[in-house]
């Protein structure tokens, strides 16, 4: 069997469900096991059978000390595992997100300041962080300066929310907005700041067109396919 466990839950894992239905054919066992701890604990546990592949998307985040600690322990685990434990190469969730190229298009922010700060921010990413010494835009640097806990993490969800703020959008619920995955109406408004126009109408391809994009693309190309 092939596995997927995240440590994601709500939307965060409906995403890598809809992977698996819509890329692998429902080929993989996608578990949420709901903390990177709790990844940590299912991976000790584990009785690896022959066939048997773990994927794990561990929210790599190095600018969170706790965060590479837990990483380095499950690095350790996926170095004496030969190759049936995989981690894949990613920041968050959020940030497959944020860096899918149609993001501002499809939602229909009305939000110029944050498509500029999203822009330099993107442009930023070195190493599984934000590099600010490449930022000179003083707006995007007073918006990070904003976080009381600041982290590469929370700047994603931050910024995410800013841009999913229709509830039809939203990645942070249950579930993806309807609007991801499902035929939806949004072209019929298109003077509202907060609806965008996809060019296509049907749910299941808006979503191919998330898995395929580039960054997505690079996590699962790397580690799964």
């Amino acid at each position: 069997m092939k596995y997927l466990w995240t440590e994601d839950t709500g939307a965060g894992l409906h995403f890598w469900k809809l992977v698996n239905q819509l890329f692998f054919d429902d080929a993989l066992v996608v578990e949420s096991k709901e903390s990177n701890q709790g990844l940590l604990d299912a991976l000790a546990e584990i009785d690896i059978k022959e066939d048997d592949k773990y994927y794990i998307a561990f929210d790599c985040v190095v600018d969170n000390q706790d965060i590479r600690n837990k990483y380095r322990m499950l690095k350790s685990i996926e170095d004496k595992a030969e190759g049936k434990i995989i981690i894949l190469d990613m920041i968050c969730f959020e940030y497959l997100i944020l860096a899918f190229d149609k993001l501002v298009a499809w939602t229909g922010t009305g939000k110029t300041d944050k498509i500029k700060i999203r822009e330099e921010v993107l442009s930023a990413i070195e190493n599984h962080r934000i590099n600010l010494s490449k930022i000179d835009d003083e707006k995007t640097l007073q918006y990070l300066a904003g976080f009381k806990r600041y982290s590469t993490e929370r700047v994603m969800k931050s910024l995410v929310g800013e841009f999913t703020q229709n509830e039809k959008w939203s990645v942070k619920g249950q579930l993806m907005g309807e609007c991801w995955y499902k035929d939806c109406c949004v072209s019929e408004h298109t003077d509202s700041l907060r609806c965008g126009k996809p060019e296509i109408d049907d749910g299941s391809e808006k979503m191919r067109m998330l898995i395929k994009s580039e960054e997505v693309q690079r996590v699962i190309g790397e580690g799964i396919i």
